[in-house]
């Protein structure tokens, strides 16, 4: 859930910092006092566009921080599958606004305002008028259903992708492998020089490795063997070797050995070290002699490399990209040396997925219309309890001429809000105001099925009053037990229902104008709604019509 918002320069913003909590909280204040500015920050935290205009005047730059708490599994799992890790349960989303550029973290980390977006799609869903108006496009009503739906499908869903890849796979392999008689023969003579070249050259994994190895010593071969003879020279050969001032110091420290006890460990340790010079003197011959090669030698290892150099720009970086590369062409080899016989095998694979498509997007469209009935009973329900009386709410499932990855039905809500009128696609029917009520509908019949923690409804009010208003509170409270909302409102049905009130207020000080919010006390909502309710005069009886309000919305809320 959203835990807390901190603004920061932003339009009449100074400075706020306010925590939500649990359930349904609810802001309110005059006209004018900002509280489209508050939501507007959190938009621009989540990635929304801005012009400069909306820094504060007199301030560099512009900052909102959204902290969210992460409790529910399944959103962790969503945001570990972007590389994005709750630390101590937190997710904490930040985006500094300058002029010309903004930075955005998660976490402290910078990151690009694309992973910005998607992570904020997974924690938090903003309900305003652009929102509403996504259920006026067919594409969101398919992805509705099968949300709703949920496991029902979802194995279904799966085959269908499934057998659509397949299906996709061998259409493509179908269309790619058209070819004439002559085209053939051209591919056919390609194909035996490609794998002919590749087979003449009798490659070894790793063979590459250990010429180039062995170039280099040959290529440095000449300086090494020489430094190595000086080594050598300077330790076991002539009179003033290493080796022979070293035998002479043995047998000078050998005759008082005996006499002395500190002259025999020193004489034993000088027999040690003559050991050891000894073993290096061998290994230096060694390695010295390990440089001779002849001309003809280096002749044959570096054409070898050469020849590997040249196949690794034609056919792969490595030899084993080679050799793979070598099998995929034998592949094709043999399948254009039997070219009727593979062409035949292709289009039998194609038509058996294409059947085998068609039968997964039949059981697929079945159970989608099964849980479209059930859908389309709960939200035409949900809409009479808003207030629409004569409202008759049918999703309607055609067959798309193609099938696709998600099947071969083609979604669309349609709806009649008068009587005697038939159903009709919801753009060519439903207001602005009726949009964000049908929405609310969904919203409550999704309640449970919506993995989202946070929800923001922005002018869910619209064009609505009296007993329709209570409705809209009502279905608040409803999505509230599942999730936590966050609900600005002028209306006093709503603002009731809240378990945490907050008013958002516009001061000038100085002539200096800021906007605040702060949350309520059970006696100052009471206050609130009785501000909401009487206007300019409150009465005594306006008060007491706000006390019950807040009573009827806590019975409502305990049934």
């Amino acid at each position: 859930m959203l835990q807390s918002v901190h603004v920061k320069n932003l339009a009449l913003i100074e400075e706020i910092e306010v925590d939500f909590r649990e359930g349904l909280n609810i802001l309110t204040g005059e006209t004018g006092a900002g509280k489209s500015i508050i939501l507007g920050s959190v938009g621009l935290a989540l990635g929304g566009r801005y012009t400069k205009d909306i820094i504060r005047q007199g301030a560099d730059y512009g900052f909102v921080e959204l902290t969210f708490f992460v409790e529910d599994e399944r959103v962790r799992e969503r945001l570990r599958s972007l590389d994005i890790f709750p630390e101590e349960g937190m997710v904490v989303l930040s985006r500094r606004l300058m002029e010309k550029r903004s930075v955005s973290r998660i976490n402290g980390e910078t990151v690009t305002m694309a992973l910005l977006k998607e992570a904020a799609s997974v924690l938090i869903d903003i309900h305003g008028q652009h929102e509403h108006q996504s259920l006026l496009y067919k594409k969101n009503h398919l992805e509705i259903v099968d949300a709703f739906a949920g496991d029902a499908v979802k194995q279904a869903k799966d085959c269908v992708k499934a057998s659509f890849q397949d299906y996709q796979r061998y259409k493509k392999e179908l269309e790619d492998s058209a070819m004439d008689e002559s085209e053939r023969a051209k591919e056919l003579s390609f194909l035996q020089f490609e794998v002919a070249e590749i087979k003449d050259a009798a490659l070894n994994e790793g063979e590459d490795e250990e010429l180039e190895s062995l170039y280099r010593r040959m290529v440095n071969g000449r300086r090494i063997a020489e430094s190595a003879a000086e080594a050598y020279a300077y330790t076991s050969e002539g009179d003033t070797s290493a080796s022979e001032s070293l035998s002479r110091a043995i047998r000078a420290m050998s005759e008082i050995g005996e006499l002395d006890k500190t002259a025999g460990i020193l004489c034993r340790q000088l027999e040690e070290i003559d050991d050891l010079l000894n073993d290096v003197n061998r290994e230096l011959s060694d390695y010295s002699s390990s440089f001779e090669f002849s001309e003809e030698e280096f002749y044959e290892t570096e054409n070898r490399l050469n020849e590997l150099n040249r196949l690794k720009v034609k056919y792969g970086n490595t030899i084993g990209e080679i050799l793979d590369y070598c099998g995929e062409q034998e592949q094709k080899l043999i399948k254009l040396s039997d070219y009727e016989s593979y062409i035949d095998g292709l289009h039998k694979k194609c038509d058996e997925a294409k059947k085998r498509l068609d039968r997964e997007a039949k059981k697929l469209t079945k159970l989608r219309c099964a849980q479209a009935k059930i859908l389309e009973d709960a939200i035409g329900g949900g809409l009479k309890d808003l207030n629409f009386p004569d409202v008759k709410f049918k999703i309607q499932i055609d067959k798309l001429k193609d099938c696709t990855a998600n099947g071969a039905d083609d979604i669309e809500f349609l709806i009649s809000l008068n009587p005697g009128q038939p159903v009709k696609p919801l753009a060519n029917v439903a207001s602005g105001g009726e949009l964000s009520r049908i929405m609310l509908a969904i919203k409550t019949v999704m309640a449970d099925k919506d993995e989202t923690e946070t929800l923001i409804f922005d002018e869910i009010d619209v064009g609505i009053s009296g007993r329709t208003a209570q409705k809209v509170s009502e279905k608040m409270a409803v999505i509230g037990k599942a999730h936590q909302v966050i609900c600005i409102t002028h209306l006093a049905q709503i603002a009731a229902m809240a378990d945490h009130h907050y008013v958002i207020e516009k001061t000038v000080e100085q002539m200096d104008t800021r906007t605040d919010i702060r949350p309520l006390s059970e006696k100052e909502s009471v206050e609130e709604l009785s501000r909401i309710l009487g206007g300019a005069r409150i009465t005594d009886a306006v008060i007491q019509n706000a006390k019950e309000m807040k009573e009827l919305a806590k019975q409502v809320k305990l049934n």
